[in-house]
């Protein structure tokens, strides 16, 4: 027994010996002649290895990996499916009338929904008819979204907010907008197809009583009374690559008439993006300020993106609360620009 007990201490103490020099090799390759440390290969370069048996090549070691195009591809077309969706979806609420009696609500509900939402969704609204989308009246009527945002929210599912275009017949044949109605979707892949699984509607838009008229670029934008009197700063936006200026766009400050030197109060600044830029703009292929996020939309029409830049009050200014009132009233209405 005694003689076992022996062996068991001479192969704990050979392993232990085993780990020290193993320890002591590793450490050796970490460090070079002179004393200074080696980096590491990252995760990605460990996996990077050559065609003879997934050995680490030299290069890896001094490179990083890029992404491949594929690790983008699939979350930008899920981006473009989801916004396909909601932009059929909604185009599709004029067909339902909210005033038929029901049994022709519950026909055209079932008719022009059940391509875009789950099952779940399509049974509540024919349950419930009057929670469901659609045409309140005869004018105006549902024509479009103007979609503000998408978000990924993980799990094969995205949350769409947008504002329901409603137009009469004098928008339909001049562009522009009647009423807006924001909205809220959540769109969610289910057995492999992305559907609508809930829908909230808010309230119509009251437009302020003072209007600032944009025909160049095709906007207008509402304030509140003690607006009247504003003026119209115009700047310009850089977009960067690297130090590099790759794109430039105007940047319109709505002054508040209260403004002065000793006592400057918040602007309302507008940056205004082409369609193209703004596509290459959330694609990363430029970026218009050192924040971490990007602008946020307010609207859009057939040339132009209009958008609210980045920490825009970050100082505090006096009036940086009533301007967040206002944008929070949703106050640009796009046009057709001339």
């Amino acid at each position: 027994m005694s003689n076992i007990k022996k062996y068991k201490k001479v192969i704990i103490i050979t392993s232990i010996i085993a780990a020290v020099v193993c320890c002591s090799v590793i450490l050796a390759n970490v460090f070079t002649a002179d004393g200074k440390a080696q980096e590491l290969p990252t995760l990605n370069q460990q996996t990077q290895g050559s065609d003879n048996g997934g050995v680490l090549n030299a290069s890896a070691a001094e490179t990083t990996v890029e992404p491949s195009p594929a690790a983008y591809a699939l979350p930008v077309q899920n981006e473009q499916a989801v916004r396909t969706l909601v932009e059929d979806f909604v185009k599709k609420l004029q067909m339902v009338s909210l005033l038929a009696p029901k049994e022709l609500v519950v026909k055209g509900i079932a008719e022009n929904y059940s391509d875009y939402v789950t099952p779940e969704l399509l049974k509540k609204w024919m349950d419930d008819p009057q929670s469901a989308p659609g045409r309140a009246g005869s004018s105006p009527w549902p024509d479009r979204i103007d979609i503000l945002s998408i978000e990924n929210g993980g799990n094969d599912q995205y949350f769409v907010r947008g504002e329901i275009i409603e137009i009469t017949s004098v928008e339909f044949v001049h562009g522009g907008a009647a009423a807006k109605r924001p909205i809220e979707l959540t769109v969610q892949k289910v057995d492999g197809r992305w559907l609508i699984s809930s829908v909230t509607l808010g309230e119509y838009v009251k437009r302020g009583p003072v209007k600032y008229e944009n025909k160049q670029y095709g906007f207008d934008f509402y304030l509140p009374e003690d607006w009247k009197g504003y003026s119209i700063i115009e700047e310009k936006w850089e977009g960067r690559s690297g130090e590099n200026v790759i794109e430039t766009g105007p940047r319109l400050l709505i002054r508040n008439p209260a403004w002065t030197q000793k006592d400057p109060h918040q602007d309302i600044p507008i940056m205004i993006f082409t369609i193209e830029q703004w596509n290459a703009l959330q694609n990363e292929k430029f970026f218009v300020s050192a924040a971490p996020i990007g602008p946020s939309k307010l609207g859009s029409n057939s040339r132009y993106v209009f958008a609210l830049p980045p920490r825009y009050n970050y100082a505090y200014p006096t009036g940086y609360e009533e301007v967040e009132d206002i944008m929070n009233s949703s106050p640009l209405w796009p046009l057709n620009p001339q």
